[in-house]
């Protein structure tokens, strides 16, 4: 056999064999996108890497599940780096007259490594598959248990929008990490310092040659490379504000089309695409350019050692085995090394998405539970309010209560009446504790609210809010909020207390039809109705009502008030009411202004002095008074 017989042969064999390892993983045809999405753009790249140390807890749980990855993935990165050893000897003496009866052995041989490293492959990738799905799911139950538990004033400076970005896209990018680069990381390595050090047994010239330009093509990967991050980050800024923007009106569509502004909000969410686009354009030309410096500097490579390799075969200074075993380790380390830069962009955006999920996990709660609750006692409805005086955090400097001062009797309907602004509102988030005074205490039954569990505080409260909000679920399910594990006659009756009952029964399942998301197939009055029957199923000690007719209609309200009128016998009631006429037969009506008390009566009483509430009765009843 000749010199270049034998070449030819090699060449057609490198083809076949070197052919699987691109399939498996393209090395330079995609450098990757490094997305940093994290809360400081000035964090360190160390101090990055350094927050997925903070994935361990998450981990720990399953650590035999990953030693068994970790098994799996060695015993395939061995199988690997005995294939070039294999073909050699295979090359070297099994292309010869006198060993062809070992022919079939050697095949033989390299479909057993093949089978190893198919299984051991298959088991490491179900592995870390399974182990990146629990670990994405514990993180994002961990994260959504904690922010469900934080109060009104956490939301009042985090757009939601952006923990729901949190929940979906970071845990997207930890699974990533997670349930592929990981172990994609420690195979490439190990195939890449295996590789060298093989390399360097079979050939330490062509090793040299070949350490000399790897290192010459790290050179472009660095300084391309920042450029590209960067050009990322600002990238997914970009998509970030067209998501917000969407998000914000498709939330409002009503309103914007009561108002015909469809085309001007269609025009700003192009413009915010079109400098999304751009943006990306010119992400897409730097990895262009540094794609193809690394293809032309790699295959230049390449070609280089194969050139001095097949001189050397023709000079006899190596075997064409030899030579085929060097190019298939040069492969695995090329290879390898383009598979460690893609994971590297994979690393960098899961470790900004881990500091951001972790900064969101470790923001402190505001209302959070004693270490040593009191228990609440049998519940009377008592409310004592002494010397409050708060501010919200997003409003430091205007006190939407200054010096409140208020004892409720258990069983008394008191309400609350007043300009917008005046505080009525706050009292009852206070009440629920979504807050806590900068000064005062608020007592429930003799129990001060700090010193006791915040949600057993609130199971002795219902609430009728202004807004209701539904839930995207039937009727049934909706009403059934207010108590879980309430029979379906048990909601029923609750409707019919709440006058809902007669439309529900209209609707086109009754109490299994789909309300839509938030509620939208139903009107306002409606809504409300739903809203009453959920407080009346919950059976509270304590109801607050704000503005609980406020959307109904004359009939609905007629009915509607004369079930909550059966509702507040023998319980402790506030009512918020702009409308005079929903609050004149309560026991006590207190006139709020400016987060003060600036009149106590009933509504005789007060009609007949000159103050805020007589000015408001007559702007109200000036055509229907008594």
């Amino acid at each position: 056999m000749t010199s270049g017989d034998r070449l030819r042969r090699i060449d057609t064999l490198l083809q076949f064999l070197v052919a699987p390892w691109h399939a498996r993983r393209t090395p330079f045809s995609a450098i990757p996108d490094t997305v940093t999405v994290i809360a400081s753009t000035n964090a360190t790249p160390s101090r990055k890497l350094a927050s997925l140390a903070q994935l361990g807890p998450f981990l720990r749980p399953y650590r035999g599940r990953l030693l068994l990855a970790l098994l799996a993935l060695a015993v395939a990165a061995a199988a690997a780096l005995v294939l070039p050893v294999a073909v050699r000897q295979m090359i070297d003496l099994g292309f010869s007259q006198a060993n062809a009866a070992h022919i079939d052995r050697y095949f033989l041989f390299l479909f057993v490594v093949a089978v190893v490293l198919g299984l051991f492959a298959a088991a490491r990738f179900y592995l870390v598959s399974w182990l990146g799905e629990r670990v994405v799911a514990d993180i994002r139950s961990a994260v959504y248990r904690h922010v469900i538990d934080m109060s009104p004033a956490f939301f009042e400076v985090t757009r939601t929008g952006e923990v729901l970005s949190r929940l979906t896209t970071d845990t997207t990018l930890i699974q990533v990490v997670v349930g592929t680069s990981m172990s994609m990381a420690l195979r490439n390595a190990l195939l890449l310092l295996g590789g060298l050090v093989m390399m360097g047994i079979t050939s330490p010239r062509l090793t040299a040659y070949t350490l000399a330009m790897l290192l010459a093509v790290l050179l472009p990967i660095i300084l391309f490379g920042r450029q590209v991050r960067r050009l990322s980050r600002a990238s997914q800024d970009r998509v970030a504000d067209s998501s917000a923007l969407a998000g914000e009106k498709l939330n409002a569509v009503p309103t914007v089309q009561a108002f015909t502004q469809e085309k001007l909000e269609t025009a700003r969410f192009d413009d915010s695409v079109e400098a999304s686009f751009l943006t990306a354009l010119r992400r897409i030309r730097a990895r262009a350019a540094l794609t193809a410096i690394i293809i032309v500097m790699v295959f230049g490579a390449i070609v280089l050692v194969l050139w001095l390799g097949a001189h050397a075969v023709l000079d006899g200074a190596m075997s064409a085995g030899l030579l085929s075993q060097f190019v298939l380790y040069a492969v695995m380390v090329a290879s390898s090394i383009g598979a460690l830069s893609e994971v590297w962009g994979d690393v960098q955006r899961a470790a900004g998405a881990t500091e951001r999920l972790m900064e969101l996990l470790a923001a402190p709660a505001d209302i959070v539970a004693p270490p040593h609750p009191l228990p609440m006692p049998a519940p009377r409805g008592e409310i004592l309010l002494e010397h409050l005086t708060f501010h919200y955090p997003s409003r430091p400097d205007h006190p939407s209560l200054a010096d409140f001062s208020l004892h409720v009797r258990p069983g008394e309907t008191v309400a609350l009446v007043g300009p917008s602004g005046a505080g009525k509102s706050t009292l009852f988030q206070l009440l629920l504790r979504f807050y806590d005074p900068q000064q005062g205490r608020i007592r429930l039954d003799g129990i001060d609210l700090a010193q006791a569990d915040p949600r057993e505080v609130r199971r002795h409260i219902g609430i009728v809010p202004q807004d209701t909000v539904l839930f995207s679920a039937d009727a049934l399910e909706n009403i059934r909020y207010g108590r879980a594990g309430a029979s379906d006659e048990e909601v029923k009756a609750a409707a019919r207390a709440a006058a809902a009952d007669e439309f529900i029964e209209r609707l086109p399942e009754g109490y299994r039809t789909f309300l839509g998301e938030r509620g939208v197939r139903l009107s306002g009055g409606q809504r409300q109705r739903i809203a009453i029957a959920r407080a009346i199923l919950k059976n509270p000690p304590v109801m607050l009502l704000d503005e609980a007719t406020s959307a109904l209609d004359a009939e609905s309200e007629r009915l509607v008030q004369t079930a909550l009128e059966r509702l507040v016998q023998g319980r402790t009631t506030l009512v918020i009411a702009h409308r005079l006429a929903t609050v004149r037969k309560a026991d006590r009506i207190i006139v709020m202004d400016d987060g003060r008390i600036v009149a106590s009566g009933t509504h005789e009483t007060l009609s007949r002095e000159d103050g805020l509430y007589a000015r408001l009765a007559a702007l109200q009843f000036g055509l229907h008074a008594e």
